[in-house]
């Protein structure tokens, strides 16, 4: 899509290489720590994305996640993509919980609008350069008790996971 915006024509060659980047790609250095302190703490984790699922597990092989996850899922399995509902319902029935159990970690906007949409929880990682749309409904807010109160968690490399804790409870259940 960005090469046909700027009127850029791929070869074979061309789209090749830039699938061939796409499963090696390093993983933000704050990932690994951040991913096995969510394992230490009890949660099951699962990868959800809209990479095929060939290229989403050579993806996290490559990065040295795979191991941190329990399931690895493409949206490719319901033929649809990220945002729409069905991909999180998806997940959530693979994982073996009902949507309102799931909570999508992401640092896009979009993805955490979609999640909630369909009736999952989310946070967002507010990651450099991205910000909550302000005409969807932010993370936390599906679920809000009396004693909520907002908590910022801070990880190395500048991203930032802003969330609701309710109550003292994990923010991640």
């Amino acid at each position: 899509m960005t090469a046909a915006a700027h009127d850029v024509r791929l070869t074979e060659g061309d789209r090749k290489a830039i699938l061939g980047a796409m499963r090696e790609l390093p993983p933000h250095p704050e990932a690994p720590e951040s991913l096995g302190r969510l394992q230490e703490g009890g949660l099951s984790l699962c990868a959800l994305t809209n990479s095929t699922q060939a290229v989403a597990e050579a993806q996290l092989e490559h990065a040295g996640l795979a191991r941190h996850f329990e399931r690895i899922l493409s949206a490719d399995a319901v033929r649809r993509l990220k945002p729409h509902a069905e991909v999180y319902r998806m997940a959530a029935r693979e994982c073996g919980i009902e949507p309102g159990a799931l909570r999508l970690v992401a640092a896009h906007a979009w993805d955490v609008a979609g999640a909630l949409r369909a009736g999952c929880a989310a946070a967002f990682l507010a990651r450099p350069g991205m910000v909550l749309d302000p005409l969807f409904e932010p993370p936390g807010h599906r679920r809000r008790r009396s004693c909520g109160r907002r908590r910022t968690y801070s990880c190395r490399g500048g991203a930032r996971l802003d969330l609701i804790d309710r109550c003292g409870r994990n923010p991640f259940r």
